[in-house]
């Protein structure tokens, strides 16, 4: 078995990782911008410059850096996690004096038992979409699926316990969006430690079901979190766009999250008349609120949350970023969201 040293050969040269990192952080951000020289060509000795390329295709630029950059932070992120979970559970399982694998299994053996009233939890949360099969049929696989998420826990668990234990420091940041919220609406202290921001679509089904994840975030974390709308009304949802101002007519009155609230708990009509009746439910000014609406005074701020919503690599609503940590496009289910939202509560010292 190999001495007690392991551990240190795991984390020794913290300067020179430090540096590594460092490096390769800059290197992400430099591999995705182009090397076009300031001048790209020359007509009868005028230059044509990249600045006036720019102004042209200036957003599909940023774009395409936008992408290569996140995939890239992808990459080597989870190269790296792959690097740092191998060399941990190695030096602790050589430690230990067993395989590996068998650390692994004895971290996870007493988390494989799954009670009755676990199952038919589950069961009763996710009828809805099991098509009507009853509990019985889906009993071995509900168990077998709660099995698997809690080896999954106790293997995350056991890995965090080791990076506390063997301070294991990362330099090597999150790739993270600049985006410009200013004027947003806005729920939660402005320094909040996290900050969500929502890409959405009040026509858009999917963000209404993340409407419901939004609501328990919301309570759970309390003023640790920071809630940003931003709008991004797909072209194939005819009402989105008018849907949008309508919510931006309220915040001028004061009330965006209750109109955004009511038109996601009451899914329904989006025209202009059915718009103007939910304001008249919240006791907006009904005039003051009509004219907003009529006069599209609010589209323009509509659009301009939509170009950055491009400007980006928005594929889709709801889009999200954790402190501007780009998430995968979707109805995130809550834990996928807590967990990045836990990481950013840690980075910041509060766990």
């Amino acid at each position: 078995m190999p001495g007690a040293g392991g551990g240190d050969v795991l984390l020794k040269s913290t300067t020179a990782v430090r540096s590594l990192f460092c490096v390769l952080a800059v290197g992400v951000f430099l591999a995705c911008r182009g090397k076009e020289p300031r001048v790209l060509a020359t007509i009868d000795g005028v230059p044509v410059y990249m600045a006036e390329v720019e102004e042209v295709v200036g957003d599909q630029l940023a774009r395409l850096e936008h992408r290569c950059q996140q995939q890239r932070y992808q990459l080597v992120e989870s190269s790296l996690e792959r690097l740092v979970h191998g060399r941990l559970l190695d030096v602790e399982a050589s430690r230990r004096g067993m395989t590996t694998a068998e650390l692994i299994a004895a971290a996870t053996a007493e988390t494989l038992q799954t009670s009755e009233q676990e199952v038919a939890g589950w069961y009763d949360r996710n009828r809805a979409a099991l098509g009507g099969r009853g509990l019985e049929e889906l009993r071995p696989l509900i168990e077998e699926f709660l099995q698997d998420e809690k080896r999954e826990r106790a293997y995350d668990d056991l890995l965090r316990q080791l990076k506390r234990e063997r301070d294991v420091v990362y330099f090597f940041q999150p790739f993270r969006a600049d985006l410009d919220n200013q004027g947003a609406p806005a729920l939660g202290p402005s320094d909040a430690p996290v900050t969500l921001v929502e890409f959405s679509d009040f026509e858009c089904p999917y963000c209404r079901s993340f409407f419901f994840t939004l609501m328990e975030l919301r309570a759970n974390y309390g003023d640790r979190l920071r809630i940003v709308y931003r709008h991004y009304p797909l072209t194939n949802h005819r009402n989105a766009l008018k849907a949008a101002e309508a919510s931006l007519c309220a915040q001028d009155q004061g009330r965006f999250w209750d109109y955004h609230d009511l038109v996601f708990n009451e899914p329904g009509r989006l025209d202009v008349p059915a718009l103007e009746h939910r304001a008249r439910r919240l006791g907006l000014d009904e005039g003051e609120f009509a004219d907003c609406l009529d006069s599209g005074r609010q589209a323009e701020r509509v659009r301009r949350d939509m170009r950055e919503g491009d400007r980006v690599a928005i594929e889709g609503t709801p889009a999200l970023f954790v402190n501007g940590i780009p998430l995968p496009a979707g109805a995130l289910p809550y834990e996928a969201v807590a967990e990045v939202i836990d990481r950013e509560l840690e980075r910041a010292g509060f766990y």
